[in-house]
């Protein structure tokens, strides 16, 4: 079970970036999906989510400059981050919620979470 953080980067401030977080072929069901970021040295923090019905939320510091975005036939989540500012530096993390996936024996098998290796977005005043 994988799930692959991709699109972070070097921006300057005022610019956009898209992440991206893939699932691996074994996952078949996704429930919900999560942004987290975390500062070096700070607690992870919630940035957005979006549920299986499409329902989104988000963290007041990224309401309006933040989309998160999900594509189910490909099991990807996305992150569209515009009009950056250096507060947003931090490793950015998906993370799944409610999934099913099968294993190595192609038997069904259910986790509560999983994440994303993180991905560095940095912005440069």
């Amino acid at each position: 079970v994988q799930l692959q953080a991709s699109g972070g980067g070097l921006v300057q401030a005022g610019g956009s970036l898209r992440l991206s977080c893939a699932a691996s072929q074994n996952i078949f069901r996704v429930d919900g999906w999560n942004w987290y970021r975390r500062v070096s040295g700070n607690e992870r923090e919630l940035v957005a989510t979006i549920t299986s019905s499409g329902s989104t939320n988000y963290a007041d510091s990224v309401k309006g400059r933040f989309t998160i975005s999900r594509d189910s036939a490909k099991k990807t989540v996305y992150l569209h981050m515009n009009s950056l500012k250096p507060e947003d530096t931090a490793v950015y993390y998906c993370n799944a919620e409610n999934v099913l996936y099968y294993n190595s024996e192609h038997a069904p098998v259910a986790t509560r979470y999983e994440w994303g290796q993180g991905t560095q977005v940095t912005v440069s005043s």
